[in-house]
C-alpha cells in the first residue's frame, strides 16, 4: 500500500518549488500516493490536475499575529544578547504608535518582550501561540480533514506561514509526522521560524549548522539536508529557447547584448529605480563607445509600485520589460503567485542576458547557475534621506556573511564606477562566476538538481522509522 503524503501549501510561496517543478512526478516515480493540502486561494485540482484536500477555513486567532511578532522581537533581542552582534535588532520592522489602537497594541507587544526576553521567554510565547491555535475553529476543521483522510506525514512547504500553525498542531496531536522545508536562504537568523514540526528540511549543511545555533530545542536528528527545488528549472534543458527565439518572442533586438536588471521590492530597495537609472545611463555612454547593448528590466513580482515607470519612459531605448509571469489572485503579497510558465521566462533571462544587476537579491544564484556574473549594487542614492532605508544594511546581514570572499559578487561602491564594472565584465576581464560558485554550493549545497529526490528519500526514512 502506497504512503499518503500531504504536501500543505499554507501559503503560495510554496508553490513554484513543489507544484510546479517535477517534485510531483518523482515522488509518484518512487510510490508516493501524493494529496496537496491547500489553504490557497489557487486550486491546484482545477488549474493542474493535482489530488487536492481544500482548506476552506481560514480564520487563524486573532491574536496569533500579535503574539507571533512579540516572539519574533524576543528571539531576535535573544540572538542578539547571545551573539553580541547588533545586526539582529536591524531584523526588525518598528512598532507603530499611530492612533489609539495601534499604540495600545504595541504597548502590549512592548510589555510582553520586556517580560519574555529570554529562551525561556520564548518557549512561553510558542506555547501561548500553540494554545491560541488549538482553540480555534479552524484547528478543529484542519484536524477533522486529517481524521477523514489519514495521511502518512505531513509535508508543509514553509516554515514562516501563521496559516500553517493550527493545522500542524492537529497533525502532531494525531500522531502524524509533521516537516517543515526552511522556504529562503536568509530565513533562519531572522527568526522566520514561526512553526515547531517533528522534522526540518534545510537546503545547505550552513541552513542546518543555523537551525541547531538559533533554535536549542531542535535535534541534530531532526534536520535532513535536502537542497531546494527552487534550482532545478535552470538544469532542465527543455525550457531553453534558441536566442532568436527568445528575442523574437519578447521584442528585443537581436543585434543588441542585454543586461538583465532583476528589480526588487520596496522594502528591501527602496530607491531601486534609481540604479536602474543609473545603469541606463552606463549603458547608453557605452553604446556611445561602438557598444550596443541594452537592458531587460525584470520586476519584482510583489512589487506594485509606480516607482519605475518614469526611468523606464525616459529610457525606452535602452530598456525593454519582460514582467515575470506571475498572477495576482488576492490583495495580499503572498496571493501574487507564480505561473509554471514563469520557469521558462526566467531560464531565458539568464540563458540570454549577458549578466544580471541588482540590490542583493538571491538572482546571483540563478544568473550564476547559467554561468554568469552579477553586479551588485552597494552605494548610497544621493535622494536617501531620513525615512528612507539605506541599502547598505542589507549587506550586513547573516546571510551575505556566507560568502566565501568578496569576490563572490562584483559589488559596485560608487556610482562613477559602474561603467567600468559594466565593461569589464563584457569584456571578459571581470567576473564572479567562479566565486559565486562556491557560494552558491555553501547556500544551495552541493547537488541542486537532486534536491526533489532527496526530500523524498528524506520522507520515506521518516515514515520507515516512525
Amino acid at each position: 500500500m502506497k504512503n499518503k503524503i500531504f504536501v500543505f501549501f499554507p501559503d503560495g510561496v510554496g508553490l513554484r518549488n513543489f507544484a510546479f517543478t517535477d517534485f510531483k512526478n518523482i515522488g509518484e516515480k518512487m510510490s508516493f500516493d501524493i494529496h496537496y493540502w491547500n489553504n490557497t486561494i489557487f486550486s491546484l485540482k482545477d488549474n493542474l490536475g493535482f489530488n487536492e484536500v481544500k482548506i476552506e477555513n481560514h480564520k487563524i486567532h486573532p491574536l496569533t499575529p500579535i503574539y507571533s511578532r512579540i516572539r519574533k522581537r524576543i528571539e531576535l533581542n535573544v540572538s542578539r544578547d547571545k551573539f553580541n552582534d547588533e545586526v539582529y535588532p536591524t531584523y526588525k520592522f518598528p512598532l507603530s504608535y499611530k492612533g489609539l489602537k495601534n499604540s495600545v497594541k504595541s504597548s502590549y507587544i512592548s510589555l510582553l518582550i520586556g517580560l519574555n526576553s529570554s529562551e525561556k521567554g520564548i518557549i512561553k510565547i510558542r506555547k501561548k501561540i500553540n494554545t491560541l491555535e488549538r482553540s480555534t475553529e479552524k484547528y478543529k476543521y484542519c484536524k477533522a480533514q486529517l481524521q477523514e483522510h489519514k495521511p502518512n506525514l505531513v509535508f508543509c512547504t514553509t516554515q514562516r506561514a501563521t496559516q500553517s500553525i493550527s493545522a500542524l498542531l492537529a497533525a502532531k496531536d494525531l500522531g502524524i509526522p509533521t516537516v517543515a522545508f526552511v522556504y529562503s536562504w536568509d530565513n533562519v537568523p531572522k527568526a522566520m521560524q514561526v512553526v515547531e514540526t517533528d522534522f526540518y528540511f534545510v537546503w545547505s549543511d550552513l541552513m542546518k549548522e543555523e537551525v541547531l545555533k538559533y533554535y536549542p530545542f531542535v535535534k541534530e536528528e531532526q534536520v535532513f539536508v535536502t537542497g531546494t527545488p527552487q534550482f532545478e528549472p535552470h538544469y532542465d534543458t527543455r525550457l531553453l529557447q534558441t536566442r532568436s527565439e527568445f528575442f523574437k518572442e519578447n521584442n528585443l533586438d537581436e543585434n543588441k547584448k542585454y543586461i538583465c536588471y532583476s528589480g526588487d521590492d520596496e522594502t528591501t530597495s527602496p530607491l531601486d529605480q534609481f540604479y536602474l537609472e543609473d545603469l541606463a545611463n552606463a549603458v547608453r555612454s557605452l553604446n556611445g563607445k561602438g557598444y550596443n547593448l541594452g537592458i531587460i528590466y525584470r520586476k519584482c513580482p510583489v512589487d506594485f509600485t509606480t516607482r519605475y515607470d518614469a526611468v523606464i519612459k525616459a529610457n525606452k531605448d535602452v530598456i525593454e520589460v519582460i514582467d515575470p509571469i506571475w498572477k495576482q489572485i488576492g490583495d495580499q503579497w503572498n496571493q501574487v503567485l507564480p505561473a509554471k510558465e514563469d520557469f521558462k521566462m526566467l531560464y531565458n533571462v539568464c540563458e540570454h542576458s549577458e549578466f544580471v544587476t541588482n540590490v542583493c537579491s538571491s538572482t546571483v544564484f540563478d544568473f550564476v547557475a547559467h554561468n554568469k556574473p552579477c553586479i551588485y549594487y552597494n552605494y548610497e542614492q544621493p535622494q536617501l534621506k531620513k525615512g528612507i532605508r539605506d541599502i547598505g544594511q542589507n549587506y550586513k546581514y547573516v546571510h551575505f556573511r556566507s560568502m566565501p570572499s568578496d569576490k563572490a559578487a562584483v559589488f559596485c561602491t560608487d556610482k562613477t564606477q559602474l561603467e567600468g564594472l559594466v565593461k569589464q565584465i563584457l569584456d571578459g576581464q571581470l567576473s564572479n562566476v567562479e566565486e559565486g560558485k562556491k557560494w552558491y554550493e555553501i547556500i544551495v549545497g552541493k547537488t541542486p538538481t537532486k534536491a526533489s529526490e532527496k526530500i523524498w528519500e528524506a520522507i520515506n526514512k521518516i515514515i520507515s522509522c516512525t
